[in-house]
């Protein structure tokens, strides 16, 4: 059976994404939690993963660490599951903008880490965070243009490129980022699954405090 390796369900951005790929397709894991930043967690995590980093995915000898890794690795060993979209083209364009996802966005990582108990409306915006926002609000009404008509996610139906910006979407509920129409019903969507709830729930329970990932309200 898969073990997972994640971080802070709190904080832990990139141990989601696969965590909740592997929900939505109804894959048995066995998660294995590591506190981040906490005393001998660097070391506990190296004996998982070489990159002593989360997530990590484990499968009798084999180890696959990065989030978008682990999820190709889950797509190549489940194709029954769609994980990604069976049109080439289509494929393709999920596969643009998952890795657009996971190599872009530093001010949107940098000034709004993840972080489910925050609920704040974040102020004043700058030029280069707004520049970050419009974009990945581009890329949600494009998706929902091109595809609206197979169901109600990114590609239609669940896929990679979701769990790559199921993220996002708890960032912009936390710190209250105004989007468009199009956008707030994708998030809806996003927010209503089962999984990411179970996910949020967790979060809102854990008792450690990441300095570094917690943002003054400035009412």
């Amino acid at each position: 059976m898969n073990q997972l390796i994640i971080g802070n369900k709190n904080y832990s951005s990139w141990s989601l994404r696969p965590w909740l790929l592997l929900k939505e397709m109804g894959i048995d894991f066995e998660e294995q939690l590591v506190y981040l930043y906490a005393q001998g967690s660097k070391e506990q995590l190296l004996k998982f993963s070489p990159s002593g980093k989360v997530p990590a995915l484990i499968n009798d000898s084999t180890t696959v660490w990065d989030s978008l890794a682990i999820c190709e690795y889950i797509a190549d060993s489940h194709p029954d599951k769609l994980c990604w979209p069976e049109d080439i083209n289509d494929r393709a364009f999920a596969r643009a903008i998952s890795h657009e996802m996971h190599s872009s966005f530093f001010e949107i990582r940098n000034t709004l880490p993840m972080n489910c108990k925050k609920n704040m409306v974040y102020g004043p915006i700058s030029p280069e965070l707004q520049a970050d926002i419009d974009r990945i609000s581009e890329i949600w009404r494009l998706c929902r243009q091109k595809y609206a008509d197979k169901g109600p996610f990114l590609l239609g139906h669940f896929s990679i490129a979701d769990a790559m910006f199921a993220p996002v979407v708890l960032r912009f509920n936390s710190y209250g980022i105004r989007v468009g129409g199009v956008e707030q019903d994708y998030m809806a969507t996003v927010l209503a699954l089962e999984s990411l709830q179970e996910w949020i729930t967790a979060g809102l329970g854990e008792e450690q405090v990441i300095a570094e990932s917690e943002i003054e309200d400035n009412d």
